[in-house]
């Protein structure tokens, strides 16, 4: 099955590879004007997703990524606009020059070819990955969670009727609709055919591709994300940013999961801090170093449990850590981050600039949530994921990180001497 599905990935990128800026975009406007058109037969995909996956458990956070309705489906409709007015990269010329040989020569941009994406209960991932492989000119195979597989197949049936009346394969777009955890291993092997594999998922998934896939794979998207406090920063200003960071999507890879604390301002920031959390519903899991003092307020605030540092809550929960100084903050960063997306709010430059080049992470902020870390908010479009990686791609990965180049050479009957 998945040597048929790759082989016909492989021929529909060569159609792909062959389409102008202004025909991707047309094909781009009508799958946008689709999905909004027949968005009840996907949103009734949904709802048994959604049910069957309340009847097996699944947690609050999961079932916020897993639900789709009528405005979210807009959305993602409007992003799949916004690829379209985005400049398409295929075709630019990076650099190039005449050489001493009589060779012209060039380095341009040109499609990844075919790209595998493997997730998890996140449906709008389909349509961000279709359209932004298909702005690229790259066929997409797709393989979202067993939670997800009635709303991805609907999706992909949208897409792929919008493909057919362009006159394009419908293999440019493919889902693996079977839930089968054994496709992944073939898909891992694919690569006669894939030229890129994303995993967008937990540390289980990163660690099954990284280990197992032939492919050259892209890690990111698991994001256990720090705010770094600092003896020079106001209280009243510090508890915007954290609960924006924290609450305003508690289960995406960006938000915040631990706050460190200068112990210098302890005594008059957590007081604050734990009536605002309060507030905001939000539990602490207190190290003990912050656990007296948090008690104290009115705050929800347990001992941190070992292990609390390393993994993403994906809830409103939030570890709270007290540190001696700046020093103390980084190396917990650099122990327990995942070199996502960390920030510092402080009112020092010099502290401000040492926290940017010693904090090795995809997105660094200074007086900023961590929330911005996303292919729209930086400008991007619709990303295909979060590299925390450092080669080919790192940080939102929009259109130019689906691209390669390849080197073109003008002679005039040019031989080497």
């Amino acid at each position: 099955m998945l040597e048929q599905m790759g082989k016909a990935a492989r021929a529909a990128s060569y159609q792909l590879a062959e389409l102008t800026s202004a025909e991707k975009n047309q094909v781009l406007l009508t799958i946008a004007d689709r999905l909004e058109a027949e968005s009840a037969d996907i949103l009734a995909a949904n709802e048994q997703d959604l049910a069957d996956a309340r009847q097996n458990g699944l947690s609050a956070a999961l079932l916020d990524r897993l639900m789709l309705d009528a405005p979210r489906l807009k959305a993602i409709a409007d992003d799949v606009r916004q690829v379209c007015r985005l400049a398409d990269p295929v075709g630019q010329l990076i650099d190039g020059g005449q050489l001493d040989s009589g060779l012209r020569i060039e380095r341009r941009r040109v499609p990844l070819g075919v790209v595998g994406v493997i997730y998890e209960a996140r449906p709008n991932v389909t349509v961000d990955v279709a359209s932004l492989c298909l702005k690229t000119g790259n066929a997409a195979i797709l393989r979202g969670g067993k939670e997800t597989w009635r709303t991805n197949g609907a999706t992909v049936r949208v897409i792929q009727n919008a493909l057919q009346q362009h006159g394009l394969p419908t293999a440019a777009v493919q889902a693996i609709e079977n839930p089968d955890r054994e496709l992944v291993n073939q898909l891992l092997k694919l690569d006669r055919y894939v030229d890129m594999l994303i995993p967008r998922g937990g540390a289980g998934l990163h660690k099954l591709c990284r280990e197992n896939s032939t492919i050259p794979v892209i890690t990111g998207g698991i994001g256990v994300c720090h705010i770094f406090v600092d003896e020079t920063m106001e209280t009243d200003a510090a508890l915007e940013v954290i609960v924006n960071a924290k609450k305003q999507r508690p289960s995406a890879c960006n938000s915040l999961e631990t706050l460190l604390v200068h112990q210098a301002i302890a005594e008059r920031f957590l007081p604050a801090f734990s009536a605002r959390m309060a507030q905001e519903n939000i539990p602490l899991h207190a190290a003990e170093s912050a656990l007296p003092l948090l008690q104290q307020g009115p705050a929800s605030v347990v001992a941190l449990e070992q292990g609390d540092y390393d993994d993403e809550w994906l809830s409103l929960d939030l570890n709270v850590r007290l540190v001696a100084d700046m020093d103390e903050a980084i190396a917990h960063i650099r122990q327990h981050g995942t070199q996502h997306s960390d920030a510092i709010l402080t009112r020092s430059i010099q502290h401000a600039n040492r926290f940017v080049n010693q904090v090795d992470s995809a997105a660094v902020y200074v007086n900023a949530s961590t929330r911005f870390t996303d292919g729209g908010q930086f400008g991007l479009g619709a990303e295909v994921a979060v590299s925390t990686q450092k080669l080919h791609a790192r940080g939102p990965m929009g259109l130019e990180a689906l691209t390669t180049y390849k080197w073109i050479a003008w002679g005039d009957d040019t031989l080497r001497a």
